[in-house]
């Protein structure tokens, strides 16, 4: 599973991806231009670097991801739990909720998310 570990600039160039897929290599680049002022020959150099990982498929000039999105934040949001909060799910949601307020309809979403999961 420490194959879904992204660092920040792989994460923002996948999330260009997931959001554009499938794309033309060229349209990459200038979206990654547009959004990330990368030059053509760091995009190429990302779109290998993924494609060799295993993340990319790269395929006729069309670039697809192999790995959806919500396995990657899966991943990310338990490694944060484990590795910084011991593993405990209400320690991590406590710091996360420090001095923050929620909507009415944000905490009816959480409890009906909490709801799905309950064992039993």
């Amino acid at each position: 599973m420490e194959q879904l570990k992204l660092c920040t600039s792989d994460y923002k160039f996948m999330c260009i991806v997931w959001e554009c897929e499938p794309i033309q290599s060229g349209e990459l680049v200038k979206k990654c231009l547009e959004v990330l002022g990368w030059k053509k020959s760091t995009t190429y150099t990302m779109i290998k670097k993924l494609s060799e990982k295993g993340y990319l498929q790269n395929e006729n000039s069309v670039v697809k991801s192999l790995i959806p999105k919500q396995d990657v934040q899966a991943f990310e949001s338990e490694y944060v739990v484990n590795n910084t909060f011991g593993g405990s799910l209400p320690a991590f949601i406590a710091s996360f909720m420090n001095n923050k307020k929620i909507t009415e309809h944000e905490a009816e979403e959480i409890k009906r998310l909490i709801d799905s999961k309950l064992e039993g």
